[in-house]
């Protein structure tokens, strides 16, 4: 990785052994900026605060050696990812006003595509997973993701029978509790749907009672109006001399009928002249029948407006047009069925009620026996893991339990009584640590002292590590509280681990770094930086004279490097 501008690294690139790396250096020295800038890489929140002062950006490279088949590849393939000489390159660039950018492979990708790569590539184990593995729900969890499918199997089946469940539960409260209100719903809507069929509109009937009104209120200057026009066009039977529209077209048309052979300009004008005749004649006689046909009868308007007042009560209620009542009625009555449907509804719905929370029973079961399989396994993985960081005495367990339900009817029935369950199961799982012979089993945070906790912690670490197919591991001073002989063996167990993954250990214990494959320091500069030159990689009297300063805070104290020696001959030999 090269890091440029976080913390109090100014530039600094850290070469990570392919075996066990360990990083060491003063308190402060920017050690934890290593963890922070692979957190980064793994699309870990980008804190403005990381920003080195006076610099605009922090920059955070790494280049992760991968194989081929991996799924890592295929998905980095997927964002447009290109491998570089069997590398995938991953940036990070975090701004002093909070702005993140992420690039994978030469190219731009949401930061959620790093943190998506993250769980195939690092696993990540600190001081902080420590203190939420003390709580049970972690702790359960935990033992579920060492179970594996034997326990996701069961858990993937049980959960889905626990949603459909709640959704069950939750529409028979509203049915039992609301019967009420739907009661009053469908009285309203039974009593609206009547009044809608009593008065049985068609569609668009207001639309045409509305033009009838029109027409049948002003029929007298309508047939008026009709006359004088009719009158106009076919001129007056009483009156002689009365010059009409048909008799002027009808001589227009015989003087040019004389002469239309002569230019056939001429003769188009008479032939439109001629059709002008044949109009008014037609329009003639539609008026006198309009006449004849239009009713006057009060009857008629007072049956209209008898209906369109009908249809206007109804508009007023249920819709702004007969269309919308028409419509409103439609989705009633669909409503209406379901409402009077309610007390069918509800025996259904007990019915997958009860045959849910027996399915329920059967896979809370099933969990409760896969897990305390599981739980067996773990136990003993985590104890022999203890008997290799001295504590060869202490026994570790799980307590798997049930609380008891109030009533059969709020719980599932496991191994014969009512329980309480949730969404994972039934079960109540605990960590349970005996440190020596004779000693009663005890929760971890109450019977382990602070070296036996972080011990106990780093063994199941391990064994997670162990059942993770990831190809590195990051310990983040896991081993605080351990010193002298145990922190020998953690130092052995995590080299041991080393042979199967990479292994990266952030330490300030000398017994842990002296097992490393290669030690890098972190130190700062008098200005208080850290500098390309602040990340080494300690060699032969170098990294003697680091284990010395770790041991007795003296590089040049004789004793401190004899220990020091020692201590390397002792991890190269058991390497």
């Amino acid at each position: 990785m090269r890091i440029r501008s976080l913390g109090v690294i100014d530039d600094a690139v850290v070469e990570l052994s392919p075996g066990f790396t360990a990083v060491t250096g003063e308190t402060g020295a920017g050690k934890t900026m290593v963890v922070t800038s692979l957190g980064l890489l793994l699309g870990g929140r980008a804190d403005p605060a990381l920003v080195r002062v006076g610099a605009k950006a922090a920059v955070v490279e790494g280049r992760i050696t991968v194989s081929e088949g991996d799924a890592v590849v295929a998905r980095a393939a997927e964002a447009g990812a290109e491998l570089d000489d069997g590398a995938l390159l991953i940036s990070r660039t975090v701004s002093a006003e909070g702005r993140s950018r992420a690039h994978l492979g030469g190219r731009s990708v949401p930061v959620g595509v790093l943190t998506e790569l993250a769980d195939e590539l690092v696993a990540v184990h600190g001081q902080t997973d420590q203190q939420g593995l003390l709580k049970p729900a972690r702790q359960r969890q935990a033992l579920d993701r060492y179970a594996g499918d034997g326990v996701e199997a069961p858990h993937t089946k049980y959960a889905a029978a626990y949603r459909r469940l709640r959704a069950v539960a939750a529409e028979l409260e509203e049915l039992t509790t609301r019967a009420r209100e739907r009661a009053q719903e469908a009285d309203l809507l039974r009593f609206g749907l009547n009044e809608v069929a009593a008065v049985e509109p068609l569609p668009g009937e207001d639309a045409e009672l509305a033009a009838e009104a029109e027409r049948l209120g002003h029929a007298e200057a309508l047939a008026s109006a009709a006359a004088l026009a009719h009158t106009a066009l076919a001129g007056n039977p009483e009156d002689p001399e009365s010059v009409d529209a048909t008799t002027v077209v009808a001589a227009a048309g015989q003087a040019l009928d004389g002469v239309r052979a002569h230019d056939p300009a001429l003769a188009a004008l008479a032939d439109r002249v001629g059709e002008i005749s044949i109009l008014l004649a037609d329009v003639s006689g539609e008026l006198a029948g309009y006449a004849d046909q239009l009713d006057a009868d009060p009857l008629r308007l007072a049956a209209v407006e008898e209906r369109r007042a009908a249809l206007t009560t109804l508009t007023r209620k249920y819709g702004e047009d007969i269309a919308a009542v028409l419509a409103w009625a439609q989705e009633g009555a669909g409503r209406l069925t379901e409402l009077e449907g309610d007390d069918e509804r509800i025996g259904e719905l007990t019915a997958e009620r009860d045959a849910l929370r027996a399915e329920l029973s059967v896979l809370g079961q099933a969990l409760t026996d896969a897990r305390t399989e599981a739980a067996a396994r773990f136990a003993e993985a985590v104890t022999e893991e203890l008997a290799s960081l001295a504590m060869p005495h202490a026994r570790v367990s799980f307590a798997i339990r049930q609380t008891e339900a109030a009533d059969e009817a709020s719980g599932i029935d496991i191994g014969g009584r009512s329980v309480v369950y949730g969404p994972s199961g039934a079960d109540e799982v605990e960590l349970l640590l005996a440190p020596h012979p004779g000693a009663q089993p005890r929760p971890i945070a109450k019977g382990a002292s602070g070296g036996e906790l972080s011990r106990v912690m780093l063994a199941v670490e391990v064994v997670f590590a162990g059942s993770d197919p990831v190809p590195t591991y990051l310990f983040d001073e896991v081993d605080a509280g351990v010193g002298g002989k145990a922190a020998v063996e953690v130092g052995r167990r995590l080299a041991k681990l080393a042979r199967s993954a990479q292994v990266v250990v952030v330490t300030h214990l000398p017994q842990v770094a002296a097992f490393a494959d290669r030690q890098l320091l972190v130190e700062k500069t008098v200005d208080g930086s850290v500098t390309r030159s602040g990340v080494t990689v300690l060699e032969g009297e170098d990294r003697v004279r680091e284990l010395s300063r770790m041991l007795a805070g003296q590089e040049d104290s004789e004793t401190a490097r004899a220990h020091a020696e020692e201590l390397l001959a002792t991890a190269r030999k058991d390497g």
